[in-house]
């Protein structure tokens, strides 16, 4: 049975949703479900705006042929090659030998490799700045690489004000009978997931993603439609959603306050992260998050540090190393190229106590336009009453920081 939507005259959403998935690029938890996103345009010619993972191709297949009613497909446009994206290619060519493809030289290069046959087909090759017309609609094409692949490209539509923004501006979360980011309360109930995908999908690529804005900053005033991959369709409140891609493509903090990550094996180093989360709360702190970077996966922990103007590493000294999963926090924030923030540390260890310098030299040697606060927070096993000033300088510490960041 079909399920389409319709974005604007002639414009029809396509796609379908997953909740069986449970691992996005089989890493990343979904718990929500995620949506594929295809766009169908029926003008003179119909244009089919990428395709779905191959879990979701019989829906693609079936809402396709809903709307064409037996006639054929003319284009299928390729904004990117991901398989998420475009799995399902080839079984659109052998349902529709006939179909012209259009994309660019290096999404091409993809589909072979990919073992997609795509050679026996007429391949249209585009590149900046070049369009093509269907009838009463003319496209442009605008490259994107390294959002998050190296060839992609967004496809304007001149005509009805469409963006077909490829992974841009998506989110995690299936759709499931909503399409459009006014049909929920997305500031309350997907930001976060939005920032989720974001940050851990392209987030190592801020430059790229800002150079993209720009190009779309060029056009702002022409764009009456966001579409992109993942997620909801944007028809409103354009500045909104730009602004947070800004800031998290600049590494700059969508919040001032204190993102608290703590590694305890049995519960002490937990305790002084409380206690410390607790003596901000009293000095007029509250923007506070705590995780246990054992139980949490890391995904969720790039967000937040992608969230939050400041960071405290509070981990247990293991093997005389870092904790291992605060040690791979750390890389993936490095991976991930995250920069201005500040940190604070709170390290443990019954003998030869280690994190805190280990922590401290990776922040200040392996990551980019990071500040250490001074102030570190000591523990031999567990927090006792005779480092109540340790842990009070430290709150001030952060409390002092946070104060010079809003004011700076």
């Amino acid at each position: 049975m079909h399920c389409v939507r319709t974005v604007t005259d002639h414009l029809y959403w396509v796609g379908a949703n997953d909740h069986r998935l449970h691992l996005f690029e089989n890493i990343h938890p979904i718990p929500r479900g995620v949506s594929y996103n295809a766009y169908l345009l029926l003008d003179e010619k119909s244009v089919l705006f990428d395709t779905v993972d191959w879990s979701a191709c019989r829906q693609l297949l079936e809402n396709i042929a809903y709307l064409l009613d037996g006639k054929p497909l003319d284009y299928l446009v390729i904004n990117h090659m991901e398989p998420d994206h475009g799995a399902s290619i080839e079984e659109i060519l052998l349902r529709y030998p006939q179909v012209k493809i259009i994309s660019t030289e290096k999404a091409f290069l993809l589909m072979r490799q990919f073992g997609f046959h795509v050679d026996g087909h007429e391949c249209i090759e585009v590149k900046e700045g070049d369009t093509y017309t269907f009838g009463a609609h003319t496209v442009t094409f605008v490259a994107a690489p390294m959002v998050h692949w190296p060839e992609a490209m967004v496809t304007f539509d001149v005509t009805n004000g469409a963006l077909f923004s490829a992974d841009a501006f998506g989110s995690f979360i299936a759709l499931d009978g909503k399409l459009f980011a006014d049909e929920v309360n997305f500031d309350r109930d997907w930001i976060d997931e939005a920032r989720r995908y974001l940050t851990n999908i392209v987030g190592k690529y801020g430059p790229h993603i800002q150079l993209l804005l720009k190009k779309a900053g060029g056009i702002l005033d022409q764009i009456k439609f966001i579409c992109p991959l993942h997620g909801p369709v944007w028809r409103k409140d354009f500045l909104y959603f730009i602004d947070k891609y800004d800031k998290w493509s600049r590494y700059e903090p969508e919040v001032k306050g204190v993102l608290i990550v703590y590694a305890s094996m049995y519960g002490n180093t937990e305790a002084a992260a409380q206690a410390l989360a607790a003596k901000l709360c009293e000095k007029g702190i509250t923007d506070v998050a705590l995780y246990d970077v054992s139980n949490t996966h890391v995904s969720y922990l790039i967000s937040e540090a992608f969230k939050y103007s400041h960071i405290v590493l509070a981990s247990v000294t293991y093997n005389l190393g870092i904790y291992p999963v605060m040690k791979n926090f750390l890389e993936d924030m490095k991976a991930l190229n995250l920069q201005n923030r500040t940190f604070a540390i709170i390290e443990n260890g019954s003998w030869a106590c280690k994190s805190g310098d280990l922590m401290q030299k990776f922040v200040d040697e392996e990551m980019k336009n990071m500040t250490v606060l001074n102030e570190r927070l000591s523990l031999a096993s567990a927090l006792h009453d005779d480092k109540a000033v340790e842990l009070d300088k430290l709150a001030d510490a952060l409390v002092e920081s946070l104060q010079e960041n809003a004011e700076g």
